[in-house]
This record gives C-alpha cells, sequence and structure tokens, in this order.
C-alpha cells in the first residue's frame, strides 16, 4: 500500500508541476536571486515610505522656521508652539534660545534676535506650549525639515517613474503591435516616428515636451512617458514578426478570429516577458528625468518636496563646502531607488530567460 500511495503521490506531483506557469518558475528563479531580492526589499520600501508619508514623516515638509535656516545634521531646536485662531487652526512654532521665566500667565523669553519678549500662556497651546524640535538630518535655507522633504519627494519619483512608464507601455504596446502584425504601410508609417523620436537626445525631448505643456507635475510624467515608448515598441515589434508566422497563430486566423483578440489574446501574452524587464530599466531612467527636470525647473514647482528640486537647492552650498548633506541626501535617495530597480530588473531578466531551467 505504501508503494502505491507514493506512485500516487509523484503523479500527483508531475501534474501539479505541468500545469504551472511560466510565472510560478519565473518567481521560483527571481527569489533564488539575492540581488534581485535586494532590490525589490529596497523599493517595496520606498513605495511603503511613499504611501504612508504622512506618518511618517517627522514634521511638514514645507513648514518653514526661518530662523532654523541651513541648520546642521541632528540640529536641535526650541520652539513655543503658538495656537492660531484662524480658520485651520493651525499650529505655529515661535524658535526661542532661553525661557527666562514662566510665572504667573506670562512666559519671558530671548528669541532669535536676542530679544526679550513676553507671550501670554493664553496664546499657546494648551497640551504643549513648549517643545524641543530634532531634525535628524538638518535643515535647508528656509528652515524646512530635509528627512521629512526627503521621504514626502519619494512620493513624487516614484509616482511619476510608475506612472511615466505606464504611458510609455500602452503607447509601446499599442504601436508595436500594430507595426509587427499587420505590417506594410501601417509598419512604416509607426517605425518612421520611432525613428523621429529615436533621433532626439531623450533628455531634450523631454525637456521640449515640458516647455510645451508647461510646468508641474502632470507635465512631468506626460513628457517623459511620451519619450520612453519606442524601445518596448521596437521590442514588442521584433517580437511579433516572429510569433505572428507560428502555428497556433495561423490556426487562430483559420478558424475565423479578429485582428484584435489575436493580437490581445494570444501574440501579446508572449511578448510580456521582454516588455517587462525593458518597461523595469526605464523605471529607472524615468526616476532620474524627473529628478533632472525638477533640477532644471521643468518639472514638479515648489514647494512640492522633490529630490530633483532639493539637489539645485543645495548642490550651490556643496560647492562652497557646507552643509554637504542638503545636496547630497536626495542624490543618496535618487542613486539607492535606482540601483534597487536595476537590480530587481537584471532579476527579472534571468527569471523570464526560458534558457535558465535550474
Amino acid at each position: 500500500m505504501s508503494e502505491i500511495q507514493e506512485i500516487k503521490n509523484r503523479i500527483t506531483e508531475s501534474e501539479t508541476k505541468a500545469g504551472r506557469s511560466l510565472w510560478y518558475y519565473s518567481w521560483k528563479r527571481l527569489k533564488r536571486n539575492k540581488l534581485a531580492m535586494v532590490g525589490l526589499y529596497v523599493l517595496s520600501f520606498m513605495v511603503f515610505v511613499a504611501i504612508f508619508a504622512p506618518w511618517i514623516a517627522p514634521y511638514d515638509p514645507n513648514d518653514q522656521i526661518l530662523e532654523f535656516a541651513t541648520k546642521p545634521i541632528n540640529f536641535k531646536g526650541e520652539v513655543l508652539i503658538k495656537k492660531d485662531l484662524g480658520s485651520n487652526n493651525e499650529l505655529q512654532y515661535i524658535p526661542i534660545k532661553k525661557i527666562i521665566s514662566s510665572s504667573g500667565n506670562d512666559i519671558n523669553y530671548i528669541d532669535y534676535n536676542d530679544a526679550d519678549k513676553t507671550i501670554s500662556k493664553s496664546e499657546l497651546n494648551e497640551k504643549t506650549p513648549f517643545k524641543t524640535l530634532t531634525f535628524l538630518l538638518g535643515t535647508d535655507r528656509f528652515g524646512r525639515d530635509v528627512l521629512s522633504r526627503l521621504i514626502y519627494g519619494s512620493r513624487i519619483s516614484l509616482s511619476v517613474g510608475l506612472i511615466s512608464e505606464s504611458i510609455a507601455i500602452v503607447l509601446g504596446l499599442i504601436l508595436g503591435a500594430l507595426a509587427g502584425f499587420f505590417r506594410g504601410t501601417t509598419d512604416k508609417v509607426i517605425m518612421w516616428i520611432i525613428n523621429v523620436v529615436w533621433a532626439f537626445p531623450s533628455i531634450l525631448f523631454v525637456i521640449a515636451i515640458s516647455v510645451v505643456l508647461g510646468k508641474g507635475f502632470w507635465q512631468a510624467f506626460v513628457a517623459i512617458g511620451l519619450t520612453a515608448w519606442v524601445d518596448i515598441a521596437r521590442i514588442v515589434r521584433g517580437q511579433i514578426f516572429s510569433i505572428r508566422e507560428t502555428e497556433y497563430i495561423e490556426a487562430t486566423k483559420a478558424v475565423g478570429f479578429k485582428s484584435p483578440r489575436i493580437i490581445l489574446r494570444h501574440i501579446l501574452p508572449n511578448c510580456m516577458g521582454p516588455v517587462i524587464i525593458t518597461g523595469t530599466v526605464g523605471l529607472a531612467t524615468a526616476i532620474i528625468f524627473e529628478a533632472s527636470l525638477s533640477f532644471l525647473g521643468l518639472g514638479v514647482q515648489p514647494p512640492t518636496a522633490s529630490w530633483g528640486q532639493m539637489i539645485f537647492d543645495g548642490y550651490k552650498y556643496l560647492i562652497a563646502g557646507t552643509n554637504w548633506g542638503l545636496a547630497v541626501f536626495p542624490s543618496l535617495a535618487i542613486m539607492i531607488t535606482v540601483f534597487a530597480v536595476n537590480l530587481l530588473g537584471d532579476g527579472v531578466r534571468d527569471a523570464l530567460d526560458p534558457k535558465l531551467t535550474k
């Protein structure tokens, strides 16, 4: 009985393996690639930080305390928290150097102009009238917390990268599929468009489109997406050239299936491996392009936190040899993100390679 049961188990196991898809084995190969998994974990952490930025960031990224401008790493500043009686009921920081006395209904303090001032306790926040603010990565020239702006900047870089690359993938799939399947005049027209776009340096083309569309968030990802589709279109076109001549595609034509169904249901699913690889690499390029646009003042506009804009604001201090973190920290954030995406992209490429059977 034990031998019969063992045979049944082997048969069941073999049937299960036979029924598993390419994606199952690709995922198994990807999990064995340690560097790719490191890239996946880092990228997942970045996405987590971007999604939960309001809860992770210690302060509002746009809060300005001019008295605390360009302070070093791990700077601690003391403030009185004044309750704003306006419609927003926001808290207002009053930077101080020292509290002289806190007797009765008044607090006597020295401000950053070395002036002796007095404020009524009724004007301050009841729960926490006094607080010490800690800026782990220092502050920028407007007294804004660098760490909070780095955290919120991840939202811009990742969202622009994902959205722009999604636009590029959709355009590349549509135009590449049309060129590869119909050939003839359709192929010539689409290839002419691809060659024209290909002739321009990518960053210059992105800048040109940004100038036409204007400055802003959605303009940035549209500009990047409209320039990143040519690689995907050429890959899809080449894949379809070989796939459309296979026997099962000829069988679908003989059955009477329409061209849209053949392309969407039977051809494009077999092209997704190279497309995913190219899209992963394109994501890293899109992040760099977004940072470049923001650095040039053509991307996301201040006061919105963006890694490229932070580098632009901080590189002058780097040249002067002071407050080097203002430019180095966002540069490291871009480098780590792009490196993680490239590691993941290399792992996905190896995992989807049908020659790798181990």
